[in-house]
């Protein structure tokens, strides 16, 4: 007899991206017709020759190979600080400082020590449709209830801000925004953010803001003020990633920033999951931050040109797929098979077209019609191809 797993554990479902790659285990695509992955976020190239160099230096010392502090190296911690600063805050003076920052192994460790921080089982936390299915997938196994709120694809996803005050209650204890979104891609208005906030002030709960894609926002202006908010530290939690900008996904390193006072409680997790996030990628994303200006400035570029690729190439009138919202890595399609599952759509794509993304099914009720494309794990000039893969699929009408 097999033991019985947790029973919150053994009722989520299989993580999304393994089942889909399960999809195309063990082909071999023709060289006329490769596969196209537009399945996973993940840069599409390697870290610049620069990080690697400084790496295989620091591997030589003997300190690499030991624990940091809980909350993470201090010179990382101030880095991450000043860059903050840097993006958000006033010239004047400096509104984060290093002790409101912790270290994680990713960002996705850091929504789950953020959330672990503020919810015990019982509690509610507002997941606006369409969510992140990981951070959907640790609510519902520690007991904690994802309260949704309505995906609205006439707004391009922005949530309403009425419909999440609506949906606090008593046991609210925060509200979840990704900006830019992952899956639609959407960069929700300064505007809405500072709203977000004041909501999330007035009803006495977090506002936890993921901003993993914020160095590849289609735009150089601010994405908001509200690190300069008055006591911003009493209500946000601003969540980042250094993975995707600097390429270091497999050396999970991500942050918190926030009231150092709930960091401290945060860092019994901390301590317990993992005591600190991987050296090597703490002093890889220091490195980024203080001498790959430039590199990094060249990676948003590269991706803004990416973007407007597949808009271009996207625009043609045979596509058959509606572009619901588009930013930064990903976009979210419509499909044009009417009351076909997505999973059947996308799958279907795999099979038919060597295109593999995901089905609108794994982020949330209500999204049966559509599928997430990351398209920023390609070349620009796939994106041509990947229109007429989707255009040919729409053309196909025999199932």
């Amino acid at each position: 007899m097999s033991l019985a797993a947790n029973p919150w554990l053994a009722a989520v479902a299989t993580p999304p991206i393994a089942e889909a790659q399960g999809w195309i285990e063990g082909r071999a695509f023709p060289a006329d017709k490769p596969l196209i992955d537009v399945c996973q976020a993940v840069p599409g190239y390697a870290p610049p020759d620069a990080l690697i160099a400084h790496m295989a230096e620091a591997l030589k010392v003997p300190s690499t190979h030991r624990y940091t502090d809980i909350n993470g190296l201090e010179d990382l911690r101030a880095a991450l600080a000043a860059d903050i600063n840097r993006v958000y805050g006033p010239a004047d003076r400096a509104v984060v400082t290093a002790d409101n920052v912790m270290i994680t192994a990713g960002c996705n460790q850091a929504y789950c020590l953020a959330t672990a921080g503020l919810a015990k089982a019982g509690d509610e936390i507002i997941l606006p449709l369409p969510y992140y299915f990981n951070y959907q997938m640790w609510l519902d196994m520690i007991g904690v209830t994802a309260r949704h709120v309505r995906f609205r694809p006439e707004a391009g996803g922005l949530p309403d801000l009425m419909e999440i005050r609506d949906a606090i209650n008593a046991k609210t204890r925060a509200l979840v925004l990704i900006s830019p979104n992952n899956p639609t891609g959407s960069v929700y208005p300064a505007e809405f953010l500072q709203a977000a906030l004041q909501l999330c002030k007035e009803a006495g709960i977090a506002l936890i803001l993921d901003e993993t894609y914020r160095d590849f926002m289609p735009h150089d202006e601010a994405p908001h003020s509200l690190f300069r908010t008055h006591c911003w530290e009493s209500n946000l939690i601003h969540l980042y990633s250094f993975s995707k900008v600097f390429c270091l996904t497999g050396h999970r390193v991500g942050a918190i920033v926030g009231d150092p006072k709930l960091l401290d409680q945060i860092g019994k997790a901390m301590d317990c999951v993992a005591i600190c996030a991987p050296r090597i990628g703490q002093i890889a994303a220091k490195h980024g931050l203080q001498a790959l200006g430039d590199w990094r400035h060249g990676n948003t570029g590269l991706m803004r040109d990416r973007l407007t690729a597949l808009t271009q190439a996207f625009a043609r009138n045979d596509l058959g797929y509606e572009v619901v919202s588009a930013g930064a890595y990903f976009a979210y399609l419509k499909h044009p098979h009417r009351g076909k599952p997505a999973a059947i759509v996308a799958k279907r794509l795999a099979d038919k077209q060597n295109l593999l993304a995901l089905p609108g099914s794994m982020f949330g009720p209500g999204q049966e019609d559509f599928l997430r494309v990351a398209f920023a794990n390609v070349d620009a000039k796939a994106m041509p191809e990947i229109a007429a893969r989707l255009a040919a699929d729409a053309a196909d009408r025999v199932w």
